[in-house]
């Protein structure tokens, strides 16, 4: 029987022998270490839920990581059903544990789990990094189009899936998209030709950054892609948005602010900046200057989205979501 280092066994997890020589050394160690906190998980005398999806979401991670330093198709499936158990876990326990508003308040019907928000999150920081274009109306493209192509690289739009993001806007953005190389068309479709096409008949777009053969910047599984686009949509679609006629870049901030807001509706973490969002950040996610964060904060203040104690100050955004839209929080 082969030894793995000085351990007298083989290094193991899901049935697998980590490679000796497997680099780089850190996905090495981060395999062995995981085998080894599930069969410490399973000694357990009381499950716990949060633990369990946390342990899947490392070994998601590193299957990622392995597929891609070795080719082999089977890891990657392997990370998939790992992202996919990581969110069944959480659901189960919010489920049994649900998230209390105060202390004794209702329990809400949250429609992001824990481990989505994460994930929500990676695409808005990836939009705000990449885009290709920097105005307000492309990166709401590029948010809304990469949650569909997230998986496959491509994914199906509508008329009026594009009409009820940018309004006028769409053929233009679309068209400025697809002329830097970042959307691909199908051949012999236009932009206007895609404004034209119907919910039976939708037109097919690609993403080549997002195509299952390049490297990809997030990987999670076909229940959590349709989750995240149903998030963003109702976000971007919310009634008293459209009913203020909210522009693209007040829609990013809705959709900014819900992503890093706490179960309450506070907004930004506990850390050592304090709460609140840095508003450079903010900006630079939205298309705007920093110094005009607050006119869209305003904006989404008279539309019900954030509450009126809302200020910019000391380069930061404090405020919290209104109760109404508290279900679309993503839970940090």
């Amino acid at each position: 029987m082969g030894k793995a280092g000085k351990a007298g066994r083989w290094a193991k997890i899901a049935q697998r022998i980590v490679p000796e020589d497997l680099q780089p050394d850190v996905l090495r160690v981060e395999l062995t270490e995981l085998g080894d906190a599930f069969r410490a998980y399973q000694r357990r005398p009381e499950p716990d839920l949060a633990v369990l999806a946390e342990l899947h979401d490392r070994k998601a991670r590193a299957f990622a990581l392995w597929a891609d330093v070795t080719g082999d198709t089977s890891l990657r499936e392997e990370a998939d059903r790992a992202t996919a158990a990581a969110e069944t876990t959480r659901e189960m326990d919010a489920n049994r544990h649900g998230v209390p508003v105060g202390e004794d308040g209702p329990v809400i019907e949250r429609l992001l789990t824990r481990g989505q928000g994460v994930h929500a999150r990676n695409v808005l920081e990836h939009v705000r990094v990449d885009s290709p274009l920097p105005e307000a109306e492309a990166r709401l493209a590029v948010l809304m189009l990469t949650l569909r192509a997230a998986r496959a690289g491509s994914g199906n739009v509508t008329g009026q899936d594009l009409s009820g993001w940018l309004q006028g806007d769409a053929e233009r953005v679309l068209q400025a998209l697809a002329d830097v190389g970042w959307l691909l068309l199908p051949e012999d479709v236009t932009a206007d030709d895609a404004l034209m096409s119907r919910p039976e008949e939708p037109t097919q777009i690609t993403v080549p950054t997002l195509i299952p053969t390049q490297p990809r910047p997030f990987f999670f599984g076909k229940v959590t892609r349709a989750r995240l686009s149903g998030w963003a949509q109702k976000v971007v679609g919310d009634r008293k948005l459209r009913k203020k006629k909210a522009g693209a870049a007040t829609r990013l901030l809705a959709v900014y602010t819900a992503a890093h807001s706490r179960p309450d509706g506070r907004l930004g973490g506990a850390g050592e900046d304090g709460d609140g969002l840095a508003l450079d950040t903010v900006a630079s996610f939205c298309g705007l200057r920093p110094e005009d964060v607050a006119e869209h904060a305003g904006l989404l203040v008279a539309a019900g989205w954030l509450t009126e104690d809302a200020v910019t100050s000391g380069g930061r955004l404090r405020g919290r979501l209104a109760e109404r839209v508290l279900p679309l929080s993503g839970l940090l």
